[in-house]
C-alpha cells in the first residue's frame, strides 16, 4: 500500500490542521464537495480557518457546518447564496468575505498552482472588485492585477484515485478541485473508490498523483442535491 494511502479522514489530516491556516475546499455547491474531510476538520476543533471555496454549501451541510460552529473566519469565494447563516455572518461583521467573480477566482487558483503569483484582466475593472489594486493599460485597456492564492491545505474530492494519488473526476463533480489539487501546500483527496496504479488509461488521468500527498477512501457520501427540480411526467 502507498504511503500516501490513509485509513479515515482524521488520520489524513493529522498534523496538517492548526488555527489560523488557509484551507481551499473543492466543490461547486455541493456538487463533488470533500464531505468527509470538511466533517474531520469541524470536529478537530480548529478555528480562525480562511476558505477558498466558491461558496459556502448550504446550511447545515458542506462548509455550512464549519460556519454553524464558527471556525471560519474568512470566506474567499464567487456565491454568498443559498447559504442563510454565511450571509447573516457576514451581514453582522461576524465574517469576513473576499468576493471574486467567478472566473478570476478559477484563474486565481490555477495561478497559484502554477507558481504565477500575480496577472491581469479585464474582469471587474471600474467597480469595487478593483478597490485597492494595481491598474495597468495594456494595447488601450485597462487591466487589475489579481494575485495568485495558494493554500495551507487543500482538501479535495475525486471519483476515483489510485494509491499513488492519480485522480478521475465525474462529470460536473470536476469542478474547481482539479485546479485545487494543484494549489495547496499539501493536498489531501478522499474518493469514491481507491484502485489499483495501473488501473486507469494515462490519458484519462485528470489529476497526476505528483500534486496529491494524502488520500482516503471515504467512508460514505451523502451526497446531497442541493436544488431539485422536477417536471411532471408526459
Amino acid at each position: 500500500m502507498s504511503k500516501k494511502v490513509y485509513p479515515d479522514a482524521a488520520t489524513a489530516l493529522a498534523g496538517l490542521l492548526r488555527n489560523d491556516i488557509t484551507v481551499m475546499a473543492g466543490g461547486f455547491g455541493l456538487c463533488g464537495i470533500p464531505e468527509n474531510l470538511i466533517e474531520a476538520i469541524r470536529l478537530s476543533g480548529v478555528t480562525g480557518l480562511t476558505v477558498v471555496s466558491n461558496n459556502a454549501g448550504v446550511d447545515g451541510f458542506g462548509l455550512g457546518v464549519l460556519l454553524e460552529t464558527k471556525q471560519i473566519k474568512k470566506m474567499i469565494s464567487s456565491y454568498v447564496g443559498e447559504n442563510k447563516l454565511f450571509a447573516q455572518q457576514y451581514l453582522s461583521g461576524e465574517l469576513e468575505l473576499e468576493f471574486n467573480p467567478q472566473g478570476t477566482l478559477a484563474e486565481r487558483i490555477r495561478a497559484g498552482g502554477a507558481g504565477i503569483p500575480a496577472f491581469f484582466t479585464k474582469t471587474g475593472v471600474g467597480t469595487l472588485v478593483a478597490e485597492g489594486k494595481e491598474l495597468r493599460e495594456f494595447d488601450g485597456e485597462t487591466y487589475v492585477m489579481e494575485r495568485g492564492i495558494v493554500a495551507d491545505l487543500s482538501i479535495v474530492k475525486a471519483w476515483k484515485g489510485d494509491t499513488e494519488g492519480n485522480l478521475v473526476y465525474r462529470k460536473t463533480a470536476r469542478n474547481f478541485n482539479p485546479m485545487m489539487a494543484t494549489a495547496g501546500k499539501v493536498t489531501v483527496v478522499e474518493v469514491e473508490e481507491l484502485v489499483e496504479p495501473g488501473s486507469f488509461d494515462p490519458d484519462h488521468i485528470h489529476t497526476p498523483g505528483i500534486f496529491v500527498q494524502r488520500i482516503i477512501k471515504g467512508a460514505k457520501f451523502e451526497k446531497r442535491i442541493e436544488q431539485r427540480t422536477t417536471r411532471p411526467r408526459a
